[in-house]
């Protein structure tokens, strides 16, 4: 569907009372065959409502609409973008010092650094005391 058309779009209502939302659209009420919805608006064109349909529920659905498809993004790419950023001295020097991380166990090194990797890939910045 154009946006920028002169052709109306649906009628559609939600109303909420937190955890639970009753969504309608041109009156009918598609609630139980939406899991989520999300609602978008920029100026000068029509709203864009895109309901996630619920497993199962389909109730049948008839008039127009743009539908999109989307698929779960492959986490490969930004994985290898972020590991290759990495200086591996830096990585090093950062698990050497953490000595929360290491138990004396099997394996104990090569796990220090995928839970150094894994918190520095969420941002977190561990600063532990020189125990020098």
């Amino acid at each position: 569907m154009d946006q920028n058309s002169d052709a109306g779009g649906s009628s559609v209502r939600i109303s909420t009372d937190g955890p639970t939302a009753r969504v309608e659209v041109d009156g009918r009420d598609v609630g139980p065959d939406v899991r989520a919805y999300s609602l978008q608006h920029e100026a000068g064109q029509l709203p864009e409502l895109t309901l996630l349909l619920a497993p199962h529920r389909f109730g049948g659905w008839d008039g127009t609409a743009r539908v999109a498809i989307g698929e779960e993004p492959d986490p490969g790419p930004a994985a290898a973008a972020f590991l290759a950023a990495i200086d591996a001295g830096e990585l090093e020097r950062a698990v050497l010092n953490r000595h929360d991380l290491m138990d004396g166990g099997q394996y104990e090194f090569t796990r220090a650094l995928l839970v150094q990797l894994a918190q520095w890939a969420l941002g977190e910045q561990i600063v532990l005391e020189d125990e020098s």
